[in-house]
């Protein structure tokens, strides 16, 4: 059996050492490129979301370095990610792909047939050995966001910003030699203290901005074309609501953080949006109110074009814009996004945001 998966942000690194340490192979599917994106327009219905379309990219492409086996997470509610496995397992089938396509559904009462998969992709029945496995693949998703969001804050603070850049470019070019957990954590722990021995400098005013709306155009570099570096490389310091660890540990229960974090997104929402609208609509609205109330310069909701969820909470953006008196901008992605509108758009939101606070302080300064 050789597995693979879709890229979804740094999901990959932690599946990559949970299989391997279970003595699974493993076949990677390379770094998204244009290329990955042209097979999945071809072979996709037109009007499908821009995820999906990555998704049969990244599995044609490891099918052709030898994947025979494809595993996904599954879903419910009211959003397209339900249907993902099953159209992308018929989309393959009509190429010809004899695969073996594994799908971790939700249990829904059906606790068993989850389990009874996850051994068939274990190749183990000895329980212990699968939670030891999926205990340092969760050490190994947190460790790795951190290292993200460590990249992120140190980008903006020093002024050789190409060196954070040559470090992450390490990191994720030596994923693949190494095998395992163990291993790919000491590979982390390498490039924290590479980004740690970068000396910082402070800077007045110092913009914070977060990102919200749909999960994977968040943590996806390729999908929102590098967000997080071309603001990092305008000195702003940057958060996103949503990472694969809050993810995981949301919907796997894996942890106390992502629970509680969810709860209280989705208590914040309430007046805005008081009902389930499916994906992460609930928790983009949430989230945005939680970044005005802590003081966040402004806001910046990426989603995929067509996509229900994030288009309910776009509608719900304004209101809070006014309510909280924070700067908002829609992104919108899909194959057709240029990157130089796209960053002429978010240069001249952050110059919005930075008058805006310079404002602010004057008024400060001219009332104290």
């Amino acid at each position: 059996m050789k597995i693979t998966f879709p890229h979804m942000g740094n999901v990959y690194i932690a599946a990559k050492g949970l299989l391997e340490d279970l003595d699974r192979e493993v076949i990677l599917p390379p770094p998204i490129t244009k290329k990955t994106l042209e097979l999945g327009i071809k072979y996709s219905p037109e009007s499908i979301c821009m995820p999906l379309k990555i998704n049969i990219g990244n599995y044609i492409e490891s099918i052709e370095k030898g994947a025979d086996t494809i595993i996904i997470t599954g879903s419910c509610g009211p959003c397209r990610f339900g249907f993902y496995a099953d159209m992308e397992r018929k989309i393959l089938s009509d190429l010809g792909y004899n695969i073996n396509f594994v799908s971790l559904d939700p249990p829904e009462g059906q606790f068993k047939n989850l389990v009874n998969e996850i051994i068939k992709v274990a190749g183990t029945n000895n329980i212990f050995k699968i939670i030891k496995a999926i205990i340092n693949a969760k050490k190994t998703l947190y460790l790795s966001d951190s290292l993200v969001n460590y990249s992120n804050y140190k980008r903006a603070v020093v002024h050789e910003k190409y060196k954070v850049d040559n470090i992450m470019d390490y990191f994720y070019s030596n994923i693949e030699e190494v095998k395992g957990t163990y291993n790919i954590r000491k590979l982390i722990d390498t490039s924290f203290n590479r980004l740690n021995d970068l000396k910082e400098y402070k800077q007045s005013n110092q913009i914070k901005i977060g990102i919200i709306g749909e999960i994977y155009t968040i943590i996806e570099p390729y999908v929102n074309l590098e967000i997080e570096k071309k603001l990092g490389n305008m000195g702003v310091i940057v958060d996103k609501s949503l990472t694969p660890s809050k993810w995981v540990s949301h919907h796997l229960g894996l942890g106390n953080l992502g629970i509680s974090s969810e709860k209280i997104k989705w208590k914040k929402a309430k007046p805005y949006l008081p009902t389930l609208v499916g994906g992460h609509g609930r928790e983009t609205v949430g989230s945005a109110i939680i970044y005005a109330e802590e003081n966040y310069d402004g806001l910046i909701q990426i989603l995929p074009f067509n996509c229900m969820p994030e288009i309910v909470a776009e509608s719900i953006m304004p209101s809070i814009k006014k309510d909280y008196d924070i700067p908002i901008m829609t992104l919108i992605v899909d194959e057709l996004t240029g990157e130089a509108g796209y960053q002429t758009r978010i240069e001249a939101f952050i110059d919005l945001v930075k008058k805006r606070k310079e404002q602010e302080n004057e008024q400060i300064i001219l009332g104290s």
